[in-house]
């Protein structure tokens, strides 16, 4: 007999888990810096347009194609459309979703890592100046950055093999809650700084000067990459939904969330490279070299030091935990696998990769594939090819392919909720959403020059 398909117990389950899966360190590490470099508040303005008109849609359109069938990605898509052309569309998002598992766990690793030196008083009792040198050692070590990276696979497997409802969903109530708090803890904290005025300047007194192509393309990248658009795992959460769900009530919340959490985000950052003497434009290394550096400098700097890297923690595993039931859905439901076997069968391939990409930081940083290290062509592949192409097939196939009946039934549930946001949703999943994403696509190739 076959076995009941899990749904989410709760509207609150449904919040946590696609709340969780989509912030992540793209939130709390990718866009204080991307803000840093493209101008503050004029990159927020243009990143809150960006998700409200490409975010929401996209989201939708994941949400009805999951919702509506309760099935893994190519199921959904084999259940509504005849064409196998259309079915392969279904590897996109398996694709992605093992390449960035395997390198999203690299930087994961990094931070458990950083929160064992912070709890044990090594970080503030590291010289500033050191913090530099301290990272480029541990990044390249092959035996700790690999060592960390398969601990937090071990990690994400502890909760993948317990299931939908006993792992995903217990996770996720538990530590979203958990993740707010430290953000509102630390927002607290930057007001009593002493350059809290120039940080919060810089992030909410926009300079439309500072607008240029360049940052309109990056903020709606940045947007589109922080919801987890086109990787299908909101679509797999949606699955899990039960058929009273309001879909673009809960698309809408879920991308104010997550937007929320980017601006607290700033809120913590901000304030805090100011005050510290710190550069905004510091870029990725804001986190593992700026940051750990400021601890040290700080009154009851380890407390600090321990909560920042904690939040970091549970917004990775929040993120890879969906990451994974994209993988783990497909091979339970397509090849008949055990939950069990397949997540061991998940987390062996991410191992595999993740310990590549994690040497690229060291002995493997002299092999290149096109120029880029096996941690870069991952990252590149992932981030400029599938995921802005997974967004414009799931745009394309909800507004122009799929029987618009079905999309129109799942957005109002059958014309119960929704009807007067509906035809607002579908223009813009029909022309917008497409059009948008493949500019970020041609930017992301370097096919597309300002």
């Amino acid at each position: 007999m076959k076995e009941k398909r899990a749904q989410f117990s709760s509207r609150f389950a449904v919040i946590a888990t696609t709340v969780g899966s989509a912030v992540g360190l793209g939130n709390i590490w990718a866009f204080p810096y991307k803000c840093g470099v493209n101008g503050g508040a004029a990159f927020l303005l243009i990143y809150i347009a960006c998700v409200l008109l490409i975010g929401i849609p996209v989201i939708c359109a994941e949400f009805s194609i999951g919702r509506g069938t309760h099935k893994n990605v190519r199921g959904a898509l084999r259940q509504l459309h005849s064409s196998r052309f259309v079915h392969s569309f279904s590897f996109i998002g398996l694709l992605a979703s093992i390449l960035i598992l395997s390198f999203y766990s690299v930087v994961a690793g990094w931070t458990l890592e950083y929160l064992i030196e912070a709890i044990s008083g090594q970080m503030t009792a590291t010289p500033a100046a050191d913090f530099s040198n301290h990272f480029s050692g541990f990044a390249s070590s092959p035996y700790k950055s690999v060592a960390w990276t398969l601990i937090f696979l071990l990690c994400n497997y502890f909760i993948m093999r317990r299931g939908v409802k006993r792992g995903i969903e217990r996770m996720s109530n538990i530590l979203m809650p958990i993740l707010f708090v430290i953000l509102i803890i630390f927002c607290v904290h930057s007001f009593f700084l002493p350059e809290v005025g120039r940080g919060l300047k810089f992030l909410f007194h926009p300079d439309f000067s500072k607008i240029t192509p360049s940052v309109v393309l990056g903020a709606m990248g940045q947007a589109f990459f922080s919801l987890s658009l086109g990787l299908s795992c909101l679509l797999i959460y949606a699955s899990y939904f039960s058929d009273k769900e309001n879909l673009i009530g809960s698309a809408s919340l879920i991308a104010v969330l997550d937007t929320v959490v980017a601006v607290l985000a700033g809120v913590i950052i901000f304030p805090a490279v100011f005050s510290y003497g710190a550069n905004v434009a510091e870029g990725p290394k804001l986190v593992y070299e700026v940051f750990p550096a400021i601890f040290a400098s700080m009154s009851m700097g380890w407390l600090w030091a321990v909560l920042f890297f904690l939040l970091l923690f549970f917004a990775a595993i929040t993120s890879t935990i969906s990451m994974s039931e994209i993988t783990i859905a497909f091979m339970t439901e397509e090849w008949g696998l055990s939950r069990k076997r397949a997540s061991q069968v998940n987390t062996l391939v991410a191992m595999a990769l993740g310990s590549l990409c994690a040497l690229s930081f060291g002995v493997l940083r002299d092999f290149t594939i096109f120029g880029m290290t096996i941690f870069d062509l991952f990252e590149y592949i992932s981030s400029n090819i599938l995921l802005p192409l997974g967004g414009i097939v799931f745009a394309l196939l909800a507004g122009w392919v799929i029987d618009r009946r079905f999309i129109r039934d799942q957005l109002t549930n059958f014309g119960s909720v929704n009807r007067r946001l509906y035809p607002v949703i579908s223009f813009l999943m029909r022309f917008v959403a497409p059009v948008a994403i493949l500019l970020i696509f041609l930017y992301g190739l370097k096919l597309l020059h300002f």
